[in-house]
């Protein structure tokens, strides 16, 4: 067959599987029973020889010292049973150490706000002395310590504050906070989600400035979300700008400690722009200001002195599509260069860049992708950083000097190593796994030899082998113009002269990846259970997908869903050509932009899908946030078009198969205004339909009870209609 490709043999198995257990929705969500083990609190010290880790014993929470070599603990440096407040234990979500590592911030009672903001009840803790104080009565946002480690900063009421630990004195950076108005040092709500930051001020490396962010939302529109706690709903309002819709005013401030007076950085005069970073560089009176265009096809860096705010352009790039914004960027000490990543050759990769001089060096090239820079050693003058050089579906550690030279590989097994660099960049945790083998946690060294394991997931494993799981392997399959990759889950009990039906799951969004050699692919014990009563589970990366270089990516711009679509619809029929696969009995599943498109394959694909389900799906995305959507589609009065012929609430008339439809009615993110549309849409088209709604439920749908429930709609849904 030259339309698949699968990467395993098909076999009947089913007098093994008699013998075996079979997963149950008890065991996913509610026993927890697969639950993968990492290695929490894990955090490197500055000395490079050791790590401190939050462990339990018993009821106590102990925050431990540890050698990084053989792993034996040192000492005990907190101890929740002995150094309580007010006669309290406190129970430790996380913690940070300051940089002299004398003092640590406590973080307790955490409370989401959004997805990456989280207020804190906050401790400060004294190794040296044992004293514990309370950094303020109240939560507060994104509490970190200034570098002399005298200093704590913090956002509360939305305001910047810090506290001086020498004097006991709380010091209001500023003063005209207000809730829907005025925003300091903390994101807005589409900062926040779409440039993935939440923090938005930033210590200078001597600690006499900070430099932070003022959001002036008051012209940007309200969301209001009805929660239902009571006899009469609480309404909570938000400003959320939805494509084409006006943004916060932004400017960047400086604050000096001495002279407690602020001034601001010249970002231009534009104030329809964005600013997705600052970043300190490696002299205390600079700060590099990232400032893009609204189309977000233009960065510019401009260097900022922090003594009276004056700014030039110093890095200039333009893409004829967009530039994404990430934390690939890396100042170097000569003090006038910079290691950052680019798609400038149709590829993700690492350049050297010397502002003075104006030169350029690549760094890595080829026809593959790098994923992130994982650490700068200024020593060595070495880059360390994952990339796909080897397959789109593997990550593994490379270094190379700050010239493109001597490149090695130092992760040479096959699979995906998720790294994460130990102070001083002379040991790297490595979360090794691949398809079907459970994460394993290495401490490599900067050679990347194993000096041994942290955690191996063996009593995962043990349980696993218990159980009648269905074959999962890698597959390539085509499209409607490329090869595409994507994996399989068969029965356990499987038999190639019998028919299945097909769920097909996905997500599709731009850049996004869901089929890569590493464990667990997505929702994996759910779909291994639907695989045990007989279903065939298939994901394939479509058009738009990340890791297959910049055109292959973003070939989706201004038409969001169209490629997509397209060929997930192609992928079902030519799974429909297999011998053993009822072409009659194929759906489609997905969650946020995999619900954009189950949506918009049903009705697309009316005559290949016989059921879709679509979990907090976009419908339209006119009613999307406009960092996001405005990125790949531009404004709505720009492209029309592209915006109503991919909307999922425009094609409801072409429906004919079984369709449902999840939300949570408290979603912040895609709001539930997008199902309450398409359902007035299918209304209007006399067609009929399924929907389930969760009341006061955020985008992720989860608390108490709620996830077992959503899966076993779920999968009620598919045995009655699959």
């Amino acid at each position: 067959m030259k339309y698949i490709y699968l990467l395993f043999l098909l076999v009947s198995t089913s007098s093994v599987v008699a013998q075996k257990k079979q997963i149950t929705l008890e065991d996913i969500w509610k026993d927890y029973t697969f639950k993968v083990k990492n290695v929490p609190g894990f955090n490197a010290m500055k000395d490079g020889v050791h790590y401190s880790q939050l462990d339990m014993d018993g009821k106590k929470q102990l925050i431990n010292i540890y050698v990084l070599e053989d792993g034996k603990k040192e000492k005990t440096i907190f101890d929740n049973s002995e150094q309580t407040f007010g006669g309290k234990d406190i129970n430790v979500e996380d913690y940070a150490f300051s940089a002299d590592e004398q003092k640590l911030l406590l973080f307790t009672e955490g409370q989401h706000i959004y997805r990456r903001s989280v207020l804190y009840r906050v401790f400060i803790y004294d190794l040296k002395t044992g004293s514990l104080q309370l950094l303020d009565y109240d939560k507060v946002l994104h509490a970190s310590f200034s570098p002399d480690a005298n200093k704590i900063g913090f956002v509360k009421d939305n305001n910047l504050y810090y506290k001086d630990l020498q004097t006991d004195q709380t010091i209001a950076v500023t003063k005209d906070g207000e809730k829907n108005r005025i925003i300091n040092g903390n994101c807005d709500w589409v900062y926040e989600e779409e440039f993935e930051f939440t923090r938005a001020y930033e210590w200078a490396p001597d600690g006499k400035h900070i430099a932070y962010y003022r959001f002036d939302e008051s012209l940007v529109p309200e969301y209001t979300i009805a929660m239902y706690n009571g006899l009469y709903p609480t309404q909570y309002t938000y400003k959320y700008p939805k494509a084409g819709e006006r943004n916060s005013i932004v400017q960047i401030k400086l604050y000096e400690l001495d002279s407690k007076q602020t001034i601001n950085t010249d970002i231009g005069k534009e104030t329809d722009q964005y600013i997705p970073r600052i970043k300190w560089t490696t002299h205390a009176n600079e700060l590099c200001v990232y400032r893009m265009n609204r189309l977000q096809n233009k960065l510019e860096l401009l260097l900022a002195n922090a003594k009276d705010g004056n700014s030039e352009v110093m890095y200039e790039e333009k893409n004829k599509w967009y530039i994404e914004i990430n934390d690939n960027l890396d100042f170097l000490p000569d003090g006038h260069s910079f290691i950052f990543n680019s798609e400038q050759d149709g590829y993700n990769h690492l350049y050297h860049y010397n502002w003075h001089s104006k030169r350029i060096t690549d760094l890595t090239k080829g026809d593959y992708d790098i994923e992130s820079i994982i650490g700068i050693d200024k020593d060595k003058e070495l880059v360390y950083y994952t990339s796909t050089e080897t397959s789109p579906l593997q990550r593994k550690l490379y270094s190379v000097n700050w010239r493109g030279d001597d490149k090695k590989c130092l992760t040479p097994e096959k699979g995906c190593h998720s790294i994460t660099a130990c102070t001083g960049n002379e040991y790297f945790l490595d979360r090794y796994s691949r398809l079907n083998k459970v994460p394993v946690y290495y401490l490599r060294d900067a050679n990347g030899k194993i000096i041994r394991t942290l955690e191996d997931n063996a009593a995962l494993e043990k349980l696993l082998g218990a159980y009648a799981l269905g074959n999962l392997s890698l597959m390539k399959i085509n499209g409607v113009e490329e090869q595409l990759n994507g994996w399989m889950i068969s029965p356990p009990d499987f038999d190639s002269s019998k028919k299945y039906p097909v769920l097909m799951y996905q997500y599709s969004g731009p850049n996004s990846q869901q089929v890569s050699d590493r464990f667990p692919v997505g929702d994996f014990f759910w779909h291994q259970m639907l695989a045990e009563k007989g279903y065939i589970v298939v994901c394939v990366d479509g058009t738009g997908t990340g890791y297959r270089g910049e055109a292959f990516r973003k070939k989706t711009y201004l038409q969001l869903g169209k490629y997509e679509s397209d060929d997930q619809i192609a992928i079902a029929k030519n799974l429909g050509k297999l011998p053993y696969v009822d072409k009659n009995r194929i759906g489609i599943w997905g969650w946020s932009y995999g619900g954009f498109m189950s949506s918009t394959c049903i009705f697309k694909g009316a005559d290949v899908f016989k059921m879709a389900i679509a979990v907090a799906p976009v419908t339209n995305w006119r009613y999307y946030d406009n960092i996001y959507t405005e990125r790949y589609m531009r404004q709505p009065q720009e492209n029309e078009k592209g915006y109503d012929e991919n909307a999922p609430e425009k094609m409801v008339s072409k429906l004919k198969g079984k369709f449902l439809f999840i939300h949570g009615t408290a979603d912040d993110n895609v709001h539930f205004q997008n199902s309450v549309m398409m359902t007035d849409a299918l209304i209007k088209a006399n067609k009929e339909y399924d929907s389930e709604y969760y009341p006061n439920k955020n985008h992720g749908i989860s608390g108490g009870n709620t996830r077992y429930h959503l899966y076993k709609r779920m999968t009620d849904y598919i045995l009655q209609n699959l």
